[in-house]
C-alpha cells in the first residue's frame, strides 16, 4: 500500500489542487490572485472542496468596471472619500476598467471600510457571479513532463500558463465554475470549464465511496497541503473519534446568516492552517485504491489552544468532516448527467 500513499502526495498523480480566484487574467501584468482553497478532482473535471469561503467578502476588489465604479460606489460617497477612491482606483480607458493601486498602505484599510459602510457586496460568491475575478484550479508540475504533454500544447501560447523561476514550477491556471454550493454541508462542486477530454483525463482523480465508516476504519488518512506553505503534500493518519448531528451558525453580513447543519464525522489527527476542503481517503482492500470519503470542513472546533486564543495556532489535533454521503444523491445528479 505504501507506493498508493506515495501517489497521493506526487504532483503527477496526487488528486490535490488548490483553487484560487484570479483577477485579470488576461493582462499578466495586472493579474492577481486571491481566496486560496484546498480542492481535489474527483474526475470527469468535477472537482469538491468547502463552500465556506464563498460568502466570505474580500478585503479589497482589485478591479472592476468603470460603469459599476461610477454607478454603485461614487454617488455613495462624500467629497472626501470620492477624492480616495479616484486615487486608489485607476481608470485605464482602454480596458474600461478601475484597477485598485495603493500608495498609502493604510488608505487600504479606509478603502475596505467604506465599502462596508456603503454596502457593497464583496463576497466571493458574488464577485464570481459578476465577472470581476473568477475560480481557477492551480495545477503545477516541478517538471513539465514533455513538450508532448497535453497542457503544454494547450496552454502554452496562453495566458493561462506561466512559469515560476523562484519555486521552480510550470503553473496552468484551469477556469473552473461553481456547480453548486451545499452551504449546510460545507461543500461546493466545481466544474472545469475547458471541455478537452485529453486535458481532463490528463489530471489525476480520485474515486468517491459514500460509506458512512465506523470509528474502528484503520486505513483512514487526511490528504493535505504540506504544513510549510502550499506547494507539498501532507497525507497523515487520520482517527475517527465519533459523529455529529451538528449545528453552526456562518455569518453572512449580506445575504443572511446560514447553518451548518448535518451528520459529521469527529476527527482526530494533525491539521495545518488553511486545510478546509482537503479530502479524507480510505484504502479499499478490494479494489486496491485510495477513495475520497469526506472533505475537511471546520479545523479545530474543539482545540488546544493558548488563554483561549487561536493567533499563532497552526497545529490542530481536532476537527470536523463534512462525509460525501450527506450530498450523494444532489452530486450524483450532476457528475452522472
Amino acid at each position: 500500500m505504501i507506493h498508493k500513499k506515495l501517489e497521493l502526495t506526487h504532483e503527477q498523480t496526487s488528486p490535490l489542487f488548490r483553487i484560487m480566484w484570479v483577477y485579470n487574467i488576461n493582462e499578466p501584468t495586472r493579474r492577481q490572485f486571491e481566496n486560496n482553497i484546498v480542492a481535489f478532482h474527483i474526475g470527469n473535471g468535477y472537482v469538491l472542496s468547502v463552500a465556506h469561503n464563498l460568502p466570505t467578502e474580500s478585503f479589497i476588489i482589485k478591479s472592476l468596471p468603470e460603469e459599476v465604479y461610477q454607478t454603485e460606489i461614487i454617488p455613495k460617497l462624500n467629497s472626501k472619500q470620492r477624492h480616495l477612491f479616484n486615487e486608489c482606483y485607476v481608470l485605464d480607458p482602454e480596458t474600461n476598467k478601475r484597477y485598485f493601486n495603493v500608495v498609502n498602505p493604510p488608505d487600504s484599510q479606509v478603502i475596505a471600510d467604506t465599502m462596508k459602510a456603503i454596502n457593497m457586496d464583496t463576497r466571493w460568491s458574488t464577485l464570481t457571479q459578476r465577472g470581476f475575478c473568477k475560480p481557477h484550479l492551480i495545477v503545477q508540475y516541478k517538471d513539465d513532463a514533455s513538450q508532448n504533454d497535453h497542457y503544454a500544447k494547450t496552454y502554452a501560447n496562453t495566458n493561462a500558463y506561466f512559469y515560476e523561476n523562484v519555486i521552480n514550477r510550470h503553473t496552468y491556471l484551469l477556469e473552473m465554475e461553481l456547480v453548486e454550493a451545499y452551504y449546510q454541508e460545507d461543500i461546493a462542486l466545481y466544474r472545469i470549464v475547458n471541455d478537452d477530454k485529453a486535458l481532463i483525463n490528463q489530471l489525476p482523480s480520485v474515486e468517491i465511496d459514500y460509506s458512512i465508516l465506523d470509528d474502528d476504519q484503520q486505513n483512514f488518512y487526511c490528504l493535505q497541503s504540506a504544513p510549510n506553505g502550499f506547494l507539498g503534500r501532507l497525507l497523515n493518519k487520520a482517527q475517527i473519534e465519533g459523529f455529529l448531528d451538528h449545528h453552526g451558525i456562518f455569518g453572512d453580513r449580506i445575504g443572511g446568516n446560514f447553518s451548518f447543519e448535518g451528520l459529521r464525522y469527529l476527527i482526530k489527527g494533525y491539521f495545518r492552517f488553511g486545510s478546509s476542503g482537503a479530502p479524507y481517503v480510505y484504502f479499499d482492500n478490494e479494489t486496491g485504491k485510495f477513495k475520497a470519503n469526506a472533505v475537511q470542513s471546520e479545523a479545530c472546533p474543539i482545540q488546544l489552544t493558548i488563554n483561549n486564543n487561536r493567533d499563532g495556532n497552526f497545529q490542530y489535533i481536532n476537527a470536523l468532516a463534512s462525509p460525501l454521503q450527506i450530498i450523494k444523491e444532489r452530486l450524483e445528479k450532476h457528475i452522472n448527467s
